[in-house]
């Protein structure tokens, strides 16, 4: 693995910032976050972010295939180069932003459940994880490296302060366990807090499965979207088109108490609160 620094200084070019591009620099650690994924042969990858390919190289090794997705086109040629200094034939490099990917398109040419790896920027950690969420039927699991306040979040546990809508979504449909802490160190340029990875293998069927998947991710965002409101407040603030009053009914009725926030409830409970709101309403949201 050539050093990321060299192989930039060398085409002239510098990370970019608005991009969140830190580049991994120990093929050793690469090498192990691969292994940890415990990718088998005949599975098809998918990495978001491929960069400069240090992880793109040990995966190719494993997997059948690697769909390598890179936006930045200054450094798709350094891949390309990369791909063939270390004689992979079976990486398929794509310019494109991951968020603006015909995903369902791309997933169906598969044939297959796929493998997502990928060491994620923060700024855009949020929206991946919701895309991911929305196609897990054609993913089978996803090995994401997160900044540490990101991988905090999605693990928190009800009462904690890190504990929000992403946690909530990830948990309702995934199992999640940490199988890396990476150091600052580890990459140039050196951010300016560790990276934790995160294996997020998502389950074939939800253990509390909503009546209207949608609408609970809906319900979510709204007693999200106003946490520091108790959850009577927080609905009524929010666009479900709930009174106040209706909202304290509503919150009874699911055995929650509306003085509660929504950082307190658990998957079961938010389930049970979206059930009950639908039925109130009497007109279970529409999905898109």
């Amino acid at each position: 693995m050539t050093s990321p620094r060299a192989l930039l200084a060398a085409h002239n070019i510098r990370p970019k910032k608005h991009f969140g591009q830190n580049f991994l620099t120990d093929p050793n650690i690469a090498g192990m976050i691969v292994e940890r994924s415990e990718i088998l042969p005949d599975e098809v990858v998918l990495e978001i972010g491929a960069g400069l390919g240090a992880l793109t190289v040990p995966a190719a090794l494993k997997a059948h295939k690697v769909i390598a997705i890179e936006k930045d086109r200054h450094i798709i040629g350094i891949l390309k180069v990369e791909m063939i200094a270390n004689r992979l034939s079976n990486v398929e490099i794509i310019e494109k932003d991951f968020l603006k990917l015909d995903l369902k398109a791309m997933l169906k040419t598969t044939g297959q459940k796929i493998v997502v790896l990928g060491n994620l920027p923060y700024n855009i950690s949020s929206q991946v994880l919701v895309r991911l969420v929305s196609f897990r039927k054609m993913v089978s699991r996803a090995v994401l490296m997160f900044q540490k306040e990101m991988a905090q979040r999605i693990t928190a546990n009800p009462g904690c302060k890190s504990y929000g809508r992403i946690t909530v979504m990830l948990k309702y449909c995934s199992g999640i366990k940490k199988i890396a802490d990476i150091n600052a160190s580890s990459f140039y340029p050196k951010p300016k807090v560790d990276s934790e990875v995160l294996e997020i293998k998502f389950k074939r069927d939800p253990e509390y499965a909503a009546d209207d998947e949608t609408f609970l991710f809906k319900v979510v965002k709204a007693a999200f979207g106003n946490r520091r409101k108790t959850l009577k407040n927080a609905l009524f603030a929010s666009n479900l088109g709930i009174e106040a009053n209706d909202a304290r009914v509503v919150l009874e009725r699911s055995e929650i108490d509306p003085m509660r926030r929504a950082e307190t409830l658990n998957i079961e409970e938010f389930v049970r609160l979206s059930n009950n709101i639908a039925q109130f309403l009497n007109k279970p949201y529409q999905s898109e």
